[in-house]
């Protein structure tokens, strides 16, 4: 079995990732490397923090690693949350008050089309791989749902009739934008 640092220290991405890659792959977490500091995302794009993540865990730590990064991009927002969706509503990276803005500056608009975009960065021996995941969808008007996390709650995905957060964890794995990138990661480690 083959170990990979997955930086992140989000357990609910990490049990999503998981599921998803199955068991070739033994995931050594930031914890488990002795990683206590909070890794920089200053980057303007969600491509460009993911790179962010993973380089800095193979420069400091020196091992095989990936990250991932995922905005939420609301079109009637011109793209708002995107890269600052974790801390929409403030520092706290509160999920409710980040709904919650979100409800709020959609509020008058027609528009609720959205999606969600992942980027999974992956640094194998020094050498960098980007997968990419989309899936489209709409902001509800309000919360549907008490699974997931995130804006789970109040987004629907174009091909289902419940939101992420109505959906089981393998439902939600199978079409999600996580769900897409980790299936490309997860066929190109098969391939090396």
């Amino acid at each position: 079995m083959n170990k990979l640092v997955f930086a992140t220290a989000n357990k609910n991405k990490v049990s999503e990732i998981q599921k998803i890659m199955g068991t070739q792959y033994d995931f050594l977490s930031l914890e488990d490397i002795g990683c206590t500091e909070d890794i920089p995302e200053t980057q303007a794009t969600i491509v460009g923090n993911a790179l962010q993540k993973a380089r800095y865990v193979y420069e400091n730590y020196g091992m095989n690693c990936f990250a991932e990064d995922t905005g939420l991009q609301i079109h009637a927002l011109g793209g708002a949350p995107g890269v600052y969706s974790a801390r929409y509503a403030g520092p706290a990276r509160d999920a409710s008050d980040n709904m919650n803005k979100a409800l709020s500056e959609l509020k008058d608009k027609a528009d609720r089309s959205a999606q969600f975009k992942t980027v999974i960065a992956l640094i194998l021996d020094g050498k960098e791989y980007t997968f990419e995941g989309i899936v489209e969808g709409e902001i509800l008007t309000e919360r549907q749902g008490t699974g997931g996390f995130g804006y789970d709650p109040i987004f629907k995905p174009t091909e289902s009739e419940q939101t992420f957060a109505q959906m089981s964890s393998e439902e939600k794995g199978k079409i999600s934008h996580r769900g897409r990138a980790t299936a490309k990661l997860k066929a190109f480690l098969l391939e090396v």
